[in-house]
């Protein structure tokens, strides 16, 4: 984990150092007011370091919004910036972007500016369009009926994905009359304090059908125990190594492997009534094996988010076995969804925000 954190903060520090070099060359500007906009472009970074900081749970709400959010933000705009200026390098290395535009160059800074600016209002509005994806599950084994099940994941409630906002998923849930909502894992993203503070649990209990869900790796970043304290408050039903019976349907749900002691999904499925089907709830997908050597019927994962910006979703394809979408193994079906919120900048570019319409049918 130290490693990880490390490397996380030593890459965009290298991207800034390539990136700054750049602005320095291209913008058309006196080197006093060059320096100017470094340091301001660098409040990006500082911001970012702060939102990991407990410090964030100390200032105003407001302000704390917009600090995670130009922090986090500020990650995917070097990111893009990086990929652009490299593109631009190459160009010059086989002599298809002249020398000139990359020097002292108000149409070079205007460019740059300009398609970064449209790639983010683009992710933005993407983002903002939250996707009905519709599944269907066939069983042979006995159900009274029908049943129809939204599923989501990775929610990440907190400083920028606030109560308004919820509300309008709320209302895209609701819309479905389902008769229950699974939710696989990081409803809260890094505090639970935001979502205390506005109410948040007065959103969910809008939602007039059982919710049930498991833990993601959010919900330990922000501490378990104060996630648990307000499941309670929103009666969602959380299934941390457990499971429950309802309306002729297993559904198991697992801690999160951030847990190196959760229970075996071996033990779990020893408690289960095999003649009904069975649903596995488990935040991060991955040994999507051992559900197929379990014998459940289906499990829902997210965690991923595809990556929520290309390239970032190849080097998910390359992580994990499925990344996102359905996938079969044996006699059992997976869906691993993109999560119908985000972590941190509110952008979505060659992926997609959503939330899962699954109909559950007995097949004669």
């Amino acid at each position: 984990m130290k490693l990880g954190m490390l490397l996380f903060m030593l890459i965009p520090i290298v991207g800034h150092i390539y990136v700054f070099w750049h602005v320095w060359n291209i913008v058309p500007l006196h080197n006093w007011l060059k320096i100017v906009l470094l340091a301001l472009l660098s409040l990006g970074f500082v911001a970012l370091v702060f939102s990991f900081g407990v410090g964030l749970n100390k200032v105003p709400m407001p302000l704390a919004t917009c600090i995670y959010e130009f922090g986090t933000s500020s990650i995917f705009v070097l990111l893009y910036a990086v990929m652009l200026f490299l593109l631009l390098d190459i160009g010059r290395l086989v002599h298809l972007v002249p020398k000139h535009f990359m020097y002292n160059s108000l149409l070079g800074t205007l460019t740059v500016l300009g398609i970064l600016l449209s790639v983010f209002v683009y992710g933005n509005i993407h983002y903002n369009n939250k996707v009905r994806q519709e599944l269907h599950l066939n069983t042979s084994k006995h159900l009274d009926k029908p049943l129809k099940v939204v599923m989501i994941s990775d929610l990440h409630l907190g400083y920028h994905n606030r109560r308004a906002e919820f509300a309008r998923w709320v209302d895209l849930i609701n819309a479905e009359r389902p008769d229950l909502v699974l939710i696989a894992g990081d409803i809260i993203d890094i505090s639970v304090r935001p979502l205390l503070e506005e109410n948040i649990a007065e959103e969910f209990r809008r939602i007039k059908v059982p919710i049930y869900a498991c833990l993601g790796n959010h919900e330990y970043y922000s501490g378990d125990a104060n996630a648990e304290k307000f499941y309670r408050a929103a009666n969602i039903n959380l299934l941390r190594d457990s499971v429950v019976q309802v309306m002729d349907l297993n559904i198991v749900g697992r801690d999160d492997r951030t847990n190196g002691r959760r229970a075996s999904l071996k033990t779990l499925m020893g408690k289960v009534d095999p003649s009904k089907y069975t649903i596995l709830l488990d935040h991060q997908p991955y040994h999507l094996e051992e559900a197929q050597r379990a014998g459940v019927d289906f499990q829902l994962s997210g965690h991923t988010h595809y990556g929520q910006v290309w390239p970032i979703s190849w080097i998910e394809d390359a992580i994990y076995e499925d990344a996102y979408g359905p996938l079969m193994k044996g006699n059992t079906r997976y869906y691993v969804t993109s999560g119908i919120g985000i972590w941190g900048g509110k952008f979505r570019i060659g992926t997609r925000s959503e939330y899962v319409v699954t109909t559950i049918s007995q097949s004669f």
